[in-house]
């Protein structure tokens, strides 16, 4: 059967920036057209880009793959054809969102019933949630316009953020950008997956700090037929309430016989002993977004999958030991399940979606020292942005 594919001229452009060892043909079944193994004459980033604008215009694709520890160029048929996205959806979704947040903000603020008029109480609301609406959205905002700016930069197409409203304790379950082809290495998909994290990191900390500055340390007890809700307590937001306040947050009437040291390390892995009697950050609404931006850059960093943790990991360590490392996290998040539920969910659905890695198309470019160590920063972001336990609910 005739192809149209001059495989003559691909052995002849393939040979100018690779060493050939062997030559293995495609079949129905193979997912390439020709595997060539071998050594790469130069450096792996320029040849690739050699190699790609020589085949552009072939309409093929090269992969550089580590096969076995041997250098693999494979060659598919077609090119990245992203399908351009109606940017109307983002708009609509981000005002959705707006309204949802602010509206959220409003009801964690006010402590008065809204008025009867349609008009005034709209007013209220947004009076009363606009701080809460603008650092939320600011923080989300950042976060994935740090994806999408450092994206376009390296000629990745990708996708304006979609936001989703939702009337939670947010007002939204986050955000998200799509990337519409494959990064073309490891550099590039490390770049993309730190920018958002960090960039809304950058954000959340002094929206965070300001918040603390207009909250109030008040004691905790229980309303009879209400409840209290603790937010948890990560090491960095630790370090925030002792810079504001001068004192590790909640403090318990008494450690009793436990000494501190222990308590502390009881309380932060498990919520418990509830320190009913002791005191507590009281928090404004802009502290609550800054907590909330805390607990999203370290959801999104959790080392799986198509997390931006799972990108940092993967460019680190590799695909294979990337997946090695997968059921650990999975059942760290199953035990971390038995103190908040919500791990749960977040296990199954690592457990479904968890052991997919995006895959660059030029897997043999290593990654610069410089990268390397952003990418030890991130999981050390991670680290310090964890919660063990985000929520406690006593008394309900």
């Amino acid at each position: 059967m005739e192809t149209p594919y001059d495989f003559t001229l691909f052995d002849a452009l393939v040979n100018r920036i690779f060493k050939v060892d062997d030559v293995t043909a495609g079949t129905a079944k193979s997912p390439y057209l020709v595997r060539y193994r071998g050594q790469l004459r130069g450096e792996s980033e320029t040849a690739y880009d050699q190699l790609s604008g020589w085949l552009k215009t072939y309409g093929v694709t090269p992969l550089f793959r580590l096969e076995q520890n041997r250098q693999t160029i494979l060659l598919i048929p077609g090119l990245p054809t992203p399908k351009p996205s109606n940017p109307l959806i983002n708009l609509i979704l981000a005002i959705l969102t707006l309204i949802s947040v602010i509206y959220t903000g409003a009801t964690f603020s006010m402590q008065e019933p809204l008025p009867s008029d349609f008009f005034q109480a709209v007013l209220v609301i947004i009076a009363n949630g606009w701080p809460f609406g603008l650092s939320i959205l600011a923080i989300l905002g950042t976060h994935e316009f740090g994806h999408y700016l450092v994206g376009r930069y390296h000629g990745v197409h990708v996708t304006l953020p979609y936001f989703i409203p939702f009337p939670s304790m947010f007002g939204t379950m986050g955000a998200f950008i799509n990337m519409k082809e494959p990064p073309k290495n490891r550099k590039v998909l490390l770049d993309i997956g730190v920018a958002g994290p960090l960039a809304g990191l950058v954000v959340a900390i002094p929206i965070l700090l300001i918040g603390l500055a207009m909250s109030k340390v008040t004691p905790l007890h229980i309303v009879p037929g209400q409840g209290v809700q603790m937010e948890g307590n990560s090491i960095l937001y630790l370090a925030s309430k002792f810079a504001i306040f001068g004192q590790l947050l909640p403090a318990p009437a008494s450690f009793g016989s436990t000494s501190p040291i222990l308590y502390w390390l009881r309380y932060f892995f498990t919520a418990t002993p509830f320190p009913m009697g002791g005191v507590d950050v009281n928090l404004s609404s802009v502290a609550w977004a800054g907590w909330a931006g805390l607990l999203v850059t370290a959801m999104n960093l959790i080392p799986a999958g198509q997390l931006d943790g799972g990108h940092m990991l993967y460019v680190l360590i590799g695909r294979e030991r990337a997946r090695r490392v997968w059921p650990f996290v999975l059942g760290a998040l199953v035990l971390l399940g038995l103190f908040w539920v919500g791990w749960w969910l977040w296990a199954g659905l690592i457990f479904l979606l968890g052991r997919a890695y995006a895959e660059p198309l030029d897997q043999i470019t290593p990654l610069d020292t410089r990268r390397k160590v952003l990418a030890v920063i991130a999981l050390i972001v991670f680290l310090l942005t964890f919660s063990p336990v985000p929520l406690t609910l006593m008394g309900i």
